[in-house]
């Protein structure tokens, strides 16, 4: 059983995944734990980082630091730190379920508000 709890925008999620021993098997079969190699083909898993690394805990205080940031300034401070547009993008998105995060529509973008 896997118990996932958080927040969608404002709305919170208590979700319980219940998966018998064939299921989880099948499951696993599915997952590539090793890391790609350098170059490797678009479309192919990229492991997920942990919320507790390096390059998130930077995000954070970037976040944490400015207060408040646009999104497209946002997304190039990422991008250049996490080594390209698609990695910064990944961040963006766990910034949005970030529960120290808040997202408001701004007139021409979204704005990333550090809530704490």
């Amino acid at each position: 059983m896997v118990r996932i709890r958080g927040q969608v925008g404002a709305w919170p999620v208590d979700l319980t995944v219940e998966l018998d021993a064939q299921e989880w098997a099948q499951l696993a079969q599915h997952i590539n734990l090793e890391a790609p190699a350098a170059g490797a083909p678009p479309g192919q898993a990229i492991p997920v980082p942990c919320a507790d690394d390096g390059l998130w805990q930077t995000t954070l205080e970037l976040l944490r630091t400015a207060g408040q940031v646009e999104g497209p300034q946002l997304l190039a401070q990422l991008a250049v730190l996490a080594g390209g547009e698609a990695a910064g993008k990944r961040l963006l998105v766990r910034l949005r379920h970030c529960a120290q995060v808040r997202m408001e529509t701004g007139v021409d973008a979204p704005i990333y508000h550090w809530i704490g």
